[in-house]
């Protein structure tokens, strides 16, 4: 962008899937969100999004391949901008609402922070981990999703010297409450050939339940196995940063809210850029 054009920025969230389902997992207050820029010099508009690059599903639980010992893991994101904004894709269900106005300046080192954490932060993580819902608890795996990313680029925005309206803004969040987890290896240490054989069957066996189905009857099947694995046996394998995790469940066992994160402040000094 021109160093001297203006830019507006809007805060974008759509139900995840809205595709497929319209708004029944806005109902549940389960959220897309995403950043969009209009240049008020060349009137062009532009969404800047963080996406799982193979659909939720496959970046919270691997794919089993009869020809792989190892769990087959698509949970790679990635930060994706493009010229256009949908506005009825986000307005019918969702939001479109301004919450910043920039200059060309502050978008250009916006652009160049991306291109790096876009080279940081390459995986996909569903889950927050925390040991209770209480407030103040442990908190022992962060998620890593497109909320994540745009609350990441609010904050640097505003070190560059963007100023913020007062408005609320919440975001889905989705737990598993847990005791304190246990590291189990990678795959070369639980899959490899001098792996862990009975760790790596106990395992492939706790994600057989949520592989794609194709029958009703499969389902159910499959809900009843997950139900006995975490909420009676209260079980949950985790896969974070390459790494395996067993985490002993506790009630709640998983929560999704919709909790409200305050826009950031300015950073004063730099307000003049």
């Amino acid at each position: 962008m021109k160093g001297d054009d203006v830019i507006e920025v809007f805060r974008l969230q759509a139900p995840v899937w809205e595709f497929k389902y319209g708004d029944l997992l806005g109902h549940l207050k389960i959220m897309h969100d995403a950043i969009g820029f209009r240049s008020t010099l060349t009137g062009k508009n532009y969404t800047m999004e963080w996406y799982e690059l193979f659909q939720l599903g496959n970046c919270t639980f691997p794919h089993l391949r009869p020809e792989m010992n190892a769990p087959f893991w698509c949970n790679q994101g990635a930060a994706c901008f493009f010229e256009g904004i949908d506005d009825s894709h986000w307005k019918e269900n969702g939001t479109l609402v301004l919450v910043a106005t920039i200059s060309g300046n502050m978008f250009n080192k916006m652009a160049k922070w991306v291109k790096q954490d876009n080279e940081t932060g390459i995986y996909y993580e569903t889950w927050t981990v925390q040991a209770s819902p209480e407030k103040g608890a442990e908190t022992w795996f962060e998620s890593y999703d497109c909320s994540k990313f745009v609350l990441r680029t609010y904050k640097k925005l505003a070190e560059f010297g963007a100023e913020f309206k007062k408005i609320e803004t919440n975001y889905t969040r989705i737990f598993l409450y847990s005791g304190e987890p246990t590291y189990l290896g990678n795959e070369t240490s639980i899959f490899g050939p001098t792996g862990n054989k009975t760790l790596a069957l106990a395992i492939k066996r706790f994600y057989y339940p949520f592989k794609p189905h194709l029958s009703t009857k499969e389902f159910l099947m499959s809900l009843l196995q997950i139900f006995d694995a975490v909420i009676i046996h209260r079980q949950f394998y985790l896969f974070y940063n390459f790494e395996y995790w067993f985490l002993p469940m506790k009630f709640p066992f998983i929560k999704i809210t919709y909790e409200e994160i305050p826009l950031p402040n300015r950073n004063k000094t730099l307000s003049g850029l």
